[in-house]
């Protein structure tokens, strides 16, 4: 729940300030840092930051973090922010696992992260679960289906508020772009050093745009494009998610190791699919009936890493053969059991006007997400959420990217994303202008930092020296293994 806190900040009272001077007088007050309790290793603090920003005087959030300190202090140069993808993962359990940079970083910085505003530890979105529960189906059919979800996201919206509290109208990215400045602030660094994957790269973007000359340096990892509307948007998902199975049915075909070596692999999912659009499509080991549109996060999930060899034990699993050891649970969203929910997806609706006039668009926008992707048909998570989103208010609208700083830019991606397509990463390279650099990883997955030594090795570089990087670079694609 949200913990609500009213602190003065000095100088401010009466006086027309600047964002730059608010979120340094707000870094001020400082974070406590102790023991965390989960592991004493590592330190956890909370920073105090207005809810809504242009009252900093008014309510407040504890923002929660954790740092894993230099192991070098005679090399340390600064403290590393590391934004969580999502929306709705948690930086603090992040920073508690260990370290995914590599020693070199982790003896030159402070590793810091955070959960930001309406996420976990930060007063996260909460929602009756007697009315999560009752979300419709996200694929729609009909208007009827549209109405239904017009009326529910209103009885929804209307609970998560409640329950939330006030943060719930300021969970944007740009409120927690503020706060990136301010933890910047009270970690004493002049300038921002960060890296950010997925969705965290929108919060960084946003930073570039309002902070251009406080950033030292700052990665950008497999990014989302705050420049598409709602059918771009959906249209390039479900182009990625598709090349992303492309990929897998290739690997299949070369790679004896694939258990589905010598079969039609696209012909199986599409009988996996149909199967499960008529409700007789039962995990194994579990024996829940799983939806179409509920399998069809395995053509995602299982191609982040990409995980292809258990993504072919899966499948034959679910068309009769042996349950694999690491046979996962069956996938999408199932009725939440206690008391409460959590709506991370109201942080995407107030980035993203993903709005709808009427069912007659929104199966325009699935017909154009099928041409693009007979295989996979759409990308399950925008396209579930979108329903959701229908009738928020918006607070930090789709634009095309503005930065006017002097500082170089590392913008990272894979070649094939099933996540956030390349053209998403290489709009915002173009987007951020002259210097931002797009570093392509011609291989799979999503997330490129430790995908390879190549990839590692540049953003280990430019973080430690932030020069720019040479125009264009590229690290070859190395087969996946395990």
């Amino acid at each position: 729940m949200t913990s609500l806190l009213t602190v003065p900040i000095a100088g401010t009272a009466g006086a027309a300030v600047t964002g730059q001077d608010v979120t340094d007088a707000v870094g001020k007050r400082g974070i406590t840092w102790g023991p965390c309790e989960e592991e004493p290793t590592v330190e956890c603090g909370t920073l105090a930051v207005p809810i809504d920003w242009s009252r900093p005087n008014g309510p407040s959030i504890d923002l929660a973090l954790a740092r894993r300190k230099a192991t070098d202090p005679s090399a340390r140069i600064g403290s590393l922010l590391s934004n969580p993808g999502g929306p709705g993962n948690s930086g603090v359990n992040d920073i508690l696992r260990p370290s995914g940079f590599s020693e070199d970083v982790q003896r030159r910085f402070d590793i810091v992260s955070y959960d930001p505003r309406g996420v976990a530890r930060s007063g996260s979105v909460t929602c009756s679960a007697s009315v999560y529960n009752q979300m419709p189906y996200p694929v729609m059919t009909s208007q009827a289906d549209y109405l239904k979800w017009v009326a529910f996201d209103k009885t929804l919206r209307a609970d998560c508020r409640k329950l939330t509290g006030p943060l719930y109208d300021r969970i944007d990215s740009v409120n927690v772009a503020r706060d990136m400045d301010a933890i910047r602030s009270a970690l004493g660094d002049d300038k921002l050093t960060s890296y950010g994957v997925s969705y965290g790269t929108l919060a960084q973007q946003m930073y570039a745009e309002l902070f251009p000359s406080r950033i030292r340096a700052m990665v950008l990892d497999s990014n989302m494009d705050h420049s598409l509307d709602v059918k771009a948007f959906q249209v390039t998902e479900a182009a990625g998610v598709q090349d992303s199975f492309d990929e897998f049915v290739a690997w299949c075909e070369r790679d004896t190791e694939c258990v589905l070596n010598g079969r039609d692999v696209r012909a199986l999912w599409k009988g996996l699919l149909d199967k499960a659009g008529r409700g007789e499509l039962l995990w194994p080991g579990d024996g829940r009936p799983v939806s179409a549109h509920n399998l069809q996060w395995l053509g995602v999930v299982l191609n982040e890493a990409p995980a292809w060899r258990q993504e072919a034990r899966v499948l034959l699993a679910l068309d009769g053969g042996p349950v694999p050891d690491d046979m996962p649970g069956p996938p999408g969203n199932w009725p939440v059991n206690g008391q409460y929910a959590e709506l991370p997806t109201a942080i995407l609706c107030e980035d993203w006007n993903l709005s709808l006039r009427s069912y007659s668009e929104y199966a325009d926008v699935m017909r154009a997400s099928n041409a693009v992707a007979p295989d996979m048909r759409y990308n399950p998570m925008p396209m579930g959420d979108m329903p959701i989103c229908q009738g928020h208010p918006v607070n930090n609208p789709q634009h095309p990217l503005r930065y006017t700083g002097s500082t170089p830019l590392l913008v990272t991606t894979s070649k094939h994303d099933p996540d956030t397509p390349y053209e998403w990463s290489a709009n915002v390279a173009r987007q951020l202008g002259p210097k931002a650099t797009l570093l392509t990883y011609e291989g799979w997955g999503h997330g490129v930092y430790g995908m390879t030594e190549c990839t590692t090795v540049t953003m280990d570089s430019y973080l430690i020296s932030p020069t720019r990087p040479v125009k264009g670079n590229r690290c070859p694609a190395e087969e996946p293994q395990g």
